[in-house]
């Protein structure tokens, strides 16, 4: 069975970078064309970020557009996020989740997804 596993620092300082890894078992990588980080902040709904294809096609929300990488490592079977110059604001629990169509509201009940990893900044 395909598993989806989040890993990051947990706690980072504003201004930082937040790098974030998602580890695939279970199978390739290639099973989906698109793998994506969404977000949930305390208190509010799942918030897409940025997806990557498995040709490496990269497309970013607009709010996260000038500060936010992705990109794939297939032999490694993971991808990896990087928020640049975080603050507070971006505080949230981070998911990662693989799908065969790309969407820019991500929900549970589609692809596959990790448990998710909470990030803290501090100010």
């Amino acid at each position: 069975q395909r598993q989806l596993q989040e890993s990051g620092p947990g706690q980072v300082n504003a201004s930082q970078t937040l790098s974030l890894r998602c580890s695939v078992s279970g199978g390739s990588i290639k099973h989906y064309y698109f793998w994506s980080w969404v977000r949930q902040p305390p208190g509010k709904g799942l918030e897409w970020m940025a997806t990557v294809d498995l040709v490496g096609n990269v497309d970013l929300a607009p709010s996260f557009k000038s500060r936010t990488s992705i990109f794939l490592e297939t032999p490694k079977n993971q991808f990896t996020l990087q928020l640049r110059s975080v603050t507070p604001e971006d505080t949230a629990m981070y998911f990662c989740t693989g799908d065969d169509k790309f969407t820019t509201t991500p929900g549970f009940r589609r692809g596959s997804w990790g448990q998710g990893t909470w990030v803290t900044v501090s100010s």
